[in-house]
């Protein structure tokens, strides 16, 4: 998720902090305005504008009026009562072209889901990324925006599952063809006789079961990009044919006579060492040459394991648009993933969370509630955070009733057999910070006082531990 700057017009100061906590979790830079007329004072580019505690229409219409022509570059997100939001219309929206409606009280989850949408409408797709802030993707991501405004031809390696997909898609959204086709084909699942015609397309009765003509993949990706993957699976003769059409940009169909002419991107992706292929005869060095002019390697999963949280809050809102429930990991089930060696990577991972999604819709996901693969080492008994804030803290005024509070003795019990005090100390700080954000109505700023600790190393424990702050108006 792309970080880019955010303006927040808020007057109530608690809902303010909620709003910006939220923001600094998701990944973006959040900054305070007391009116939008702070949009044009500044030389800021506001990639969004958030603008809440509107109560009534010709609020909103004032607000919007100085928004001006901000609105027309920004995504505007709109928190105000549902009731007469849904009737202000975009025609009384003043020159907002991209308007966000978020309705009190505020959620998480809706204000992430806004804020992906402002990411897509945005103009500037140059600043889209692949998920993640580890090293690894970083420069993944430095590589796509360095490449994207060039046709030159990519070439994507990396292990099954690593995402190579995405990367290409990524590359297209980021060059000038992002409003021309992106088409995919997988060279290794048709069979070779088939890949011709899927590739360049057929001419009626070219063969048995040709009952109609029918274009190829180069002609429905003309002006855009075509992404190969899988092309280290490619025959021999059909990379002839591919080298032909890479050198002079012409095809055929098959049982036609009429050359076409193509201007289509290629990025290319495999999982194997074409290198090691061409030495053994089953890949043509000169189509590796014409694919590879610029390199790109995904990392495996298990070399930028500092993701996970931020890949399963992605994955879950993938989810949520499926009508699934979000997955919540303990902090002991988050080291358990990252202890796992991860050999079908993002995808494995993905899979993983849809799995649990479905098992485990409305309650925390903990480490013996993993399938056994994922779990390393014998699952312990985690623990829970409530009571002990009160003993920590001295905050037992503000807890429930029904809450008991621990003695120090019961906390320093050690199991019969053995635990991973690392996994236990994780365990108890999540706890902690969980009912720091219950008692402190997910106001971060608030937790953090509670905790004895910043605000900004707080939010950082939310990433690491992949907690969602909830937000309440």
């Amino acid at each position: 998720m792309g970080k880019f700057d955010v303006l927040v017009i808020e007057s109530d100061h608690r809902r303010a902090e909620s709003v910006v906590s939220a923001l600094e979790f998701l990944g973006y830079r959040p900054q305070r305005g007391e009116d939008c007329e702070m949009v044009d004072e500044t030389t800021h580019a506001w990639r969004a504008v958030y603008v809440g505690n509107v109560r009534d229409e010709v609020e909103a219409e004032r607000q919007f009026a100085r928004l001006g022509e901000a609105s027309q570059r920004a995504m505007v997100l709109m928190a105000a009562d549902s009731e007469w939001l849904s009737r202000l219309g975009a025609d009384k929206a003043a020159n907002a072209s991209r308007i966000g409606i978020i309705e009190f009280p505020l959620r998480y989850e809706q204000l992430s889901e806004a804020m992906r949408g402002s990411q897509t409408a945005s103009p500037r797709r140059s600043e889209l990324r692949l998920v993640g802030s580890s090293g690894p993707m970083a420069r993944v991501n430095a590589l796509v925006r360095q490449v994207a405004p060039f046709d030159s031809s990519v070439l994507v390696l990396g292990d099954s599952g690593t995402g190579k997909e995405m990367v290409a898609r990524s590359i297209h959204e980021c060059s000038s063809r992002r409003d021309k086709p992106f088409v995919a084909i997988n060279c290794g699942a048709i069979p070779a006789e088939l890949l011709e015609s899927e590739l360049f397309g057929h001419e009626k009765g070219a063969f048995t079961g040709a009952i109609s003509t029918r274009k190829g993949r180069f002609e429905l990706a003309e002006g855009g990009t075509l992404f190969l993957d899988e092309i280290g699976d490619m025959s021999l003769p059909m990379q002839v044919k591919l080298l032909r059409v890479l050198q002079e940009r012409v095809f055929e169909r098959v049982g036609s006579n009429r050359t076409q002419r193509c201007d289509v991107r290629i990025i290319a992706a495999t999982h194997r060492n074409l290198e090691d292929a061409i030495a053994n005869g089953q890949f043509r060095e000169d189509l590796f040459y014409r694919l590879s002019v610029f390199p790109l390697e995904m990392p495996a999963l298990r070399e930028h394991l500092d993701d996970l949280a931020e890949l399963v809050g992605e994955f879950n809102q993938r989810l949520s648009r499926r009508g699934l429930a979000n997955v919540r990991f303990s902090a002991g089930a988050m080291n358990a993933l990252h202890n796992y060696a991860w050999p079908g990577n993002v995808r494995e991972l993905y899979n993983l969370v849809e799995r649990l999604a479905i098992l485990y819709p409305h309650s925390e996901v903990r480490v013996s509630d993993l399938p056994e693969k994922y779990r390393g080492q014998q699952p312990i008994e985690e623990v829970r955070g409530a009571a002990l804030l009160s003993l920590m803290t001295g905050q037992s005024s503000v807890l429930p009733e029904a809450m008991t509070v621990v003695s120090s003795e019961s906390l320093a019990m050690l199991p019969e057999g053995g635990l991973d005090l690392k996994d236990h100390l994780a365990d108890i700080e999540v706890g902690l910070i969980r009912q720091a954000l219950d008692v402190t109505g997910g106001v971060v700023a608030h937790a953090a006082k509670l905790l004895r600790m910043q605000r900004t190393t707080l939010v950082e424990k939310l990433r690491k531990y992949g907690l969602q702050p909830s937000l309440q108006a």
